[in-house]
């Protein structure tokens, strides 16, 4: 079982990134603007893309965007049938690596659903 600590992770990205927002705000403004435009509703929903988001960050194997795409997906009011519908595909597509990142995605869930952090900032 994953015993890892999204909320921190993504505590710790946000904070860790603060010098660079500073040192380089074009970039980053850049980067938030196309992170709004692409997530913006469309012939997609938002949830949607977010499933979608969680996907790649699934089989690319990245636990920040487990954690992000996790609590946005919670925000947008996604079920648990969704995210495991959607882990599945992943698994699919994906084979054994994705699976142990499911694990992680499942268990990200789990914690935040528990912390109620779609309510926090």
């Amino acid at each position: 079982m994953s015993t890892f600590d999204h909320i921190g992770l993504i505590q710790g990205i946000n904070e860790n990134l603060a010098t660079f927002r500073k040192a380089q705000p074009d970039a980053m403004r850049g980067f938030a603007q196309l992170a709004q435009a692409s997530m913006a509703e469309g012939a997609l929903t938002s949830k949607h893309k977010e499933l979608i988001a969680l996907a790649i960050g699934v089989t690319q194997r990245c636990s920040g965007c487990i954690g992000f795409h996790v609590k946005a997906l919670q925000k947008l009011g996604a079920t648990r049938a969704e995210l495991e519908e959607m882990l599945a595909v992943c698994v699919y597509m994906g084979g054994g690596p994705a699976l142990m990142y499911t694990a992680e995605a499942l268990k990200a869930w789990d914690t935040m659903a528990a912390a109620n952090l779609t309510t926090a900032a």
